[in-house]
């Protein structure tokens, strides 16, 4: 999905803050792919990457519209250019008008849908539809079904942490290691290492942070996950925790049912983090400017199981081309679980 082509290089004025407790600071606020991006005010360097399809407006209806990336306490975005807000609101029904809506289209399909799966269930076995939804999700459930597996995770390992100062430092760095539109959230307990949800989410746990004096070992961590996701879908995993009827009423409906993701998040925990082949690895490693030696040591101190990371780090006889993050970036994220 890109935004709306008339819309691509409109900017506007806005206020934005990285958490609740955080002083709103101006920002300019323009158009991605998929994406709502917010820049400091000079327009030079990106604070954040909000997901068009995810926004919401917090009071609609009212001026200065209030704008946030998901319903959880956190980021704010105030705007009061009348053509940006028109711009978000068309932009939103766009989106809204391609999902899956109740209505007299969607009860033919539904039928013709149901018939079709009671006449072929014989041939067509629940796998089949289960892969055949997880690879047709638009985007947009992709990171609904994302938000749903961290509520879920967060009961367990407690809400992401956030503090001042800490965001626009986590999103420098989610675009380094991911591109445009990834996005990476720390989890404050129970997980270990780094998994990959829908919607281009990576979690990841707070000791990749804290107990390291640099971002390298999070950058494999944050790597091998993202790399995996190209052989293992999270969607596809998702859904086949979920079963058969959740899958179908996704593929139906656009929503799985209240309760299918119940225990996912305890699933999800206990799964050994993703460790993709050497050679891909290391080739991200190159293309993203990162020694791969300091993971390899991370996850196997003893040094046997990872020789080949060791031994073909791609700037183990060079200086990476620039540092991961600045010093004050990985300082203020050191700090984002509240030290």
């Amino acid at each position: 999905m890109t935004a709306l082509s008339e819309y691509q290089r409109l900017e506007a004025p806005g206020l934005w803050r990285d958490a609740p407790e955080a002083r709103r600071q101006d920002v300019i606020v323009s158009f991605g792919d998929a994406t709502l991006i917010i820049s400091d005010a000079r327009g030079v360097r990106a604070l954040a990457h909000w997901s068009l399809p995810a926004t919401i407006r917090l009071n609609p209806g009212r001026r200065p519209a209030i704008y946030a990336p998901s319903p959880d306490p956190g980021e704010e975005l105030e705007l009061d250019d009348d053509t940006m807000i028109a711009a978000i609101e068309k932009v939103h029904a766009v989106l809204e008008a391609r999902r899956p809506h109740p209505g007299r289209l969607r009860t033919v399909l539904l039928g013709g849908a149901l018939a079709l799966v009671l006449g072929l269930g014989v041939f067509w076995m629940p796998g089949a539809l289960i892969a055949h939804t997880a690879a047709t999700a638009p985007e947009a459930n992709r990171v609904e079904i994302g938000r749903a597996v961290l509520a879920e995770l967060s009961t367990l390992s407690g809400a992401p942490c956030r503090s001042a100062g800490s965001g626009a430092a986590l999103v420098r760095l989610s675009d380094r290691l991911l591109g445009q539109g990834g996005q990476i959230v720390v989890l404050p307990e129970a997980l270990e290492g780094a998994r990959s949800l829908p919607g281009r989410m990576l979690v990841v746990g707070r000791t990749l942070i804290e107990q390291h004096d640099s971002a390298d070992v999070l950058a494999g961590h944050v790597l091998a996950a993202d790399l995996a996701t190209a052989d293992h879908d999270p969607l596809l995993k998702v859904l086949r925790w979920a079963g058969f009827r959740a899958s179908f009423r996704l593929l139906t409906t656009g929503s799985l049912p209240e309760g299918a993701l119940d225990g996912y998040g305890a699933a999800l925990l206990k799964d050994a983090a993703p460790r993709p082949a050497d050679e891909p690895l290391l080739a991200r490693f190159q293309a993203v400017g990162v020694p791969s030696s300091p993971y390899a040591w991370a996850i196997d101190p003893s040094g046997e199981s990872v020789l080949g990371l060791i031994e073909a780090d791609p700037f183990a006889n060079r200086p990476a081309p620039a540092p991961l993050v600045p010093d004050g970036d990985w300082v203020a994220l050191q700090g984002i679980c509240g030290g």
